[in-house]
């Protein structure tokens, strides 16, 4: 009996201990975050040809013909020109840079879809209070509930030096996008035919875990806010969502509610998470598909499969300049190439494989993570029986405003629908997205003020 009693007690403590992940670096390694690395933790140097050059600080200022917040960017690369396009003629040539889901694209639409390949130009920056709080989070950031929840970060990359797949997802997660973003956009599901129908919503994102001197008690657990109310058509407008992310999914899963404009009521939405469709994708996006991932990483095991050279959007001032219109950029099968901008960069690239006992519609998905900004450009998808199903495609950009990495627009990929989603076009409004106003604070975004804001 006096065995058991330690054999159980010794089984609690391997337990207890194998349910933290440590990711905190030596000052040692933390170091190399202001020497062969750069602020973020990708690689200073350029590659071995010289088509990834080094990175020398990044795009850190706007170019003077941008004058005003809110502003649509203006293209500070406008005389670059391709050195040479992909197509599905000459994609063998280039395939060690491509992704699956690159290649099945090409497959799928042999005549139309390509990839103009430019100039790379590493312009992902960040202000220099985010490269301190990322040297700090390099010592104190630790995975805990089995990499469900993250502590010890705060303001910055929380493991710039990462040991484990699910860190660079958390990466992603908790990259830098400013403090407080409003956008009005909209989206659209693209039939086989070309037809769509848009869907305008205003957005707006209060990144709480980037307040500058927040300090850990008052972070509160809680990573973000957002909230946003569609806007047309007029059947839709009046609905809203308001939602809590937490950096500890384990301890307290993302809150939500929901507005519905009919019954004037405020509901909690526990639903929105995990494979939960996107009414206004058409079914073609998932909750966890938004922004290429986000929410609790519990339902995979995830895996670092390496750096590689990958041809991923970047530098996508094009796609949402006011100059082109929804027509013009929406097409059968895919946005129009004429648009965009691809580079070579290295990438993280990471694969997330569904747990036995766990449920969700991607059986497997593989993540693209630029090194410099963390962000996720490409995904590719997987239905339960191996076969790819999605690729994402994130289209980014600096926001030289802030300055900072952020998409463009994201475009979900259905190859077996031959349909597709985009998210975030601000082409056709009178104002892009406003990182420059200060935020409202937490008390905004509540139950009681998404009531009385929805009346």
């Amino acid at each position: 009996m006096k065995n058991t009693k330690y054999l159980l007690t010794f089984i609690c403590l391997c337990i207890g201990l194998s349910s933290i992940a440590h990711g905190k670096v030596t000052k040692q390694e933390a170091d190399k975050l202001r020497g062969n690395l750069t602020p973020l933790g990708g690689e200073r140097a350029g590659n071995a040809d010289g088509s990834i050059p080094p990175w020398r600080g990044g795009l850190q200022f706007p170019p003077l013909n941008y004058t005003q917040p809110g502003q649509h960017h203006t293209n500070p690369f406008e005389e670059d020109r391709p050195l040479f396009t992909v197509t599905s003629k000459n994609m063998g040539e280039y395939a060690k840079h491509l992704s699956e889901g690159q290649k099945a694209l090409f497959k799928a639409y042999p005549d139309s879809f390509k990839m103009p390949i430019y100039k790379t130009r590493r312009t992902s920056a960040a202000p220099h209070w985010v490269y301190d709080n990322t040297y700090n989070n390099a010592l104190t950031s630790e995975l805990v509930t089995d990499g469900n929840g993250i502590k010890g970060a705060i303001g910055g990359i929380p493991f710039p030096i990462p040991k484990s797949g699910i860190e660079i997802i958390w990466n992603h997660n908790a990259r830098w996008r400013g403090e407080y973003a409003v956008r009005r956009a909209s989206e659209v599901a693209v039939q086989r035919d070309g037809d769509y129908s848009l869907i305008t919503t205003q957005a707006e994102i209060y990144f709480h875990y980037y307040k500058r001197g927040i300090d850990q008690a008052e972070l509160d657990n809680v990573m973000f806010y957002y909230l946003s109310f569609t806007k047309a058509p007029a059947r839709l407008a009046g609905g809203a969502i308001l939602a809590h992310e937490t950096m500890n999914q384990y301890e307290e899963p993302r809150r939500a509610w929901g507005y519905n404009a009919g019954q004037r009521r405020v509901r909690k939405a526990p639903s929105i998470a995990y494979d939960t469709p996107v009414a206004a994708s058409d079914g073609l996006r998932t909750i966890d598909d938004t922004d290429m991932y986000n929410g609790s990483p519990d339902r995979y095991n995830w895996k670092t499969i390496g750096k590689k050279e990958v041809f991923i959007p970047y530098n996508n001032y094009r796609v949402g300049s006011p100059s082109v219109s929804y027509k013009q950029l929406l097409q059968p099968g895919h946005i129009n190439p004429e648009f965009t901008r691809f580079e070579k960069h290295r990438v993280w690239v990471v694969e997330a494989t569904l747990k036995a006992d766990k449920r969700h519609i991607y059986h497997k998905r593989r993540f693209y993570i630029d090194e410099d900004s963390w962000s996720a450009a490409l995904v590719d998808q997987y239905d339960e029986r191996g076969e790819l199903w999605r690729v994402n495609m994130a289209y980014l950009k600096n926001y030289y405003e802030l300055p900072g990495i952020w998409t463009a627009m994201d475009v979900y990929h259905d190859l077996q629908a031959r349909r597709y989603h985009v998210q975030g076009m601000i082409n056709e409004e009178r104002s892009a997205i406003d990182v420059s106003q200060s935020s409202p604070g937490s008390s905004y975004f509540t139950p009681q003020e998404l009531r009385r804001r929805s009346r």
